[in-house]
C-alpha cells in the first residue's frame, strides 16, 4: 500500500519548517507490534515551536495523528492517510527543579523518568518503571501501575492545539479519569512537570527493582506486544475475564493471546495488523458471550484496513 507523495507540496507551504517529512514511511518499523501499513507522511518536528509552525501552516482539511514510542498502538494494514507526527529528540529533555519537581519532554520513556527521579531523590514516580511507552502516552491515558497513576504526580503539562497554539494545562485541566484524559484528542502534549516528594535514592531504586521483577515475572515483556490490550472494566480484571472465556493462548494467524498474561496480545509469527485486531475482537466477543461484560480497547488502533478488508467489531466474524 502506498499513498501519493505530498511532501513537496507541504514543504512549499511551510518553507521555514525545520523538521523532517518522509513519504510513505513504514509505521511497522516504529511500533512495538511491528505490524501495519505506512504513514502517507511521517513528520518529525525539531521542537515545540517547529510543531506549532507546522500545525499553523498545514492544510486545514489534512488529518493529523501523533504517536510516541509506539508501545500502545496498533496500525491497520491499509496505513494512515494524512500526516503522522512522531516526536523525537527535541522533546527528550529532563531537568530537575526546586521543590522535588521533574520537568520532562513527552518523548522520554516512562522508565527513564523513574530513573531520573530516583537519581534526584524524588519519590513517587517509581511506578513508571512498570509502564511501557513514553510520557506523552502516559498523559493521554492517565497511565498507571502498582496502585499509582499519572494524576497522582502531575503538576502541569504543555500541549499544542490543532491551530498551533501552545497551552499550559493544570492538573485539573487534564480531566483525568481511569485510563483517560479529557484534553481534546487532537492536542499534542509536549512537556510534563511532575511533583514528587523527598526520598532516598537507594530506597526508590529498590521499589523500582520490585516493579521490574513483577513485570518480568507476570508480563511478556520480551515479546512484540502493545502492552495491556483492554481496560479493566469496573469491578473486574480484564485478564481474568479473558482467561475465564477460554482465550489464553488462542491464536489468529501470526497473533496470539499471551500464555503469561492474557490481557496481552503478541505478534510472534509475523502477524498482520488485521491478525492482531481480529484476535482482539474475537476475545471481546467471547468475553461478552461468557460473562456479559464488554471489554474496551486500551490499545489505540490507527489507520484503515487493507482494501476490501474489514475492521473493528466486524472482524470477530471474519474468517480467512
Amino acid at each position: 500500500m502506498t499513498f501519493p507523495d505530498i511532501t513537496a507540496d507541504l514543504q512549499a507551504l511551510m518553507p521555514e519548517l525545520r523538521g523532517r517529512l518522509s513519504a510513505n514511511a513504514s509505521l511497522a518499523d516504529v511500533t512495538w507490534f511491528r505490524a501495519g501499513g505506512p504513514a502517507q507522511v511521517l513528520f518529525m518536528p525539531a521542537d515545540e515551536a517547529d510543531l506549532a509552525y507546522f500545525l499553523q501552516h498545514k492544510p486545514q482539511s489534512m488529518p493529523v495523528f501523533v504517536i510516541g514510542l509506539g508501545s500502545n498502538l496498533l496500525v491497520r494494514d491499509g496505513g494512515v492517510e494524512g500526516v503522522v507526527i512522531r516526536l523525537g529528540r527535541g522533546f527528550s529533555g529532563i531537568s530537575v527543579e526546586d521543590g522535588h519537581r521533574l520537568r520532562v519532554g513527552t518523548v522520554v520513556p516512562d522508565v527513564k523518568v523513574a530513573r531520573a527521579a530516583a537519581d534526584a531523590g524524588i519519590a513517587g514516580l517509581a511506578f513508571y518503571r512498570g509502564i511501557p511507552g513514553s510520557i506523552g502516552g502516559a498523559l493521554r491515558m492517565n497511565a498507571g501501575a502498582h496502585g499509582s497513576e499519572t494524576k497522582d504526580v502531575l503538576a502541569s503539562a504543555r500541549a499544542v492545539d490543532p491551530a498551533g497554539n501552545i497551552h499550559v494545562l493544570s492538573l485539573a485541566d487534564m480531566g483525568f479519569t481511569y485510563r483517560h484524559s479529557a484534553v481534546p484528542h487532537d492536542w499534542i502534549f509536549t512537556e510534563a512537570l511532575f511533583q514528587g516528594t523527598p526520598g532516598e535514592t537507594a530506597e526508590i531504586l529498590r521499589a523500582m527493582d520490585e516493579v521490574a521483577a513483577y513485570r518480568e515475572t507476570h508480563q511478556p515483556i520480551k515479546e512484540r506486544t502493545g502492552g495491556s490490550t483492554f481496560k479493566n472494566p469496573e469491578g473486574h480484571s480484564a485478564w481474568k475475564l479473558i482467561d475465564a472465556a477460554g482465550c489464553r493462548g488462542f491464536r489468529v494467524g501470526g497473533a496470539m493471546v499471551s500464555e503469561k498474561h492474557c490481557n496481552f496480545l503478541i505478534n510472534d509469527r509475523n502477524a498482520t495488523g488485521e491478525d492482531i485486531e481480529r484476535l482482539g475482537e474475537i476475545v471481546r466477543a467471547r468475553v461478552k458471550a461468557h460473562s456479559g461484560v464488554t471489554l474496551q480497547w486500551e490499545i489505540i488502533r490507527l489507520g484503515r484496513a487493507a482494501e476490501g478488508r474489514a475492521e473493528g467489531e466486524a472482524l470477530a466474524e471474519m474468517v480467512g
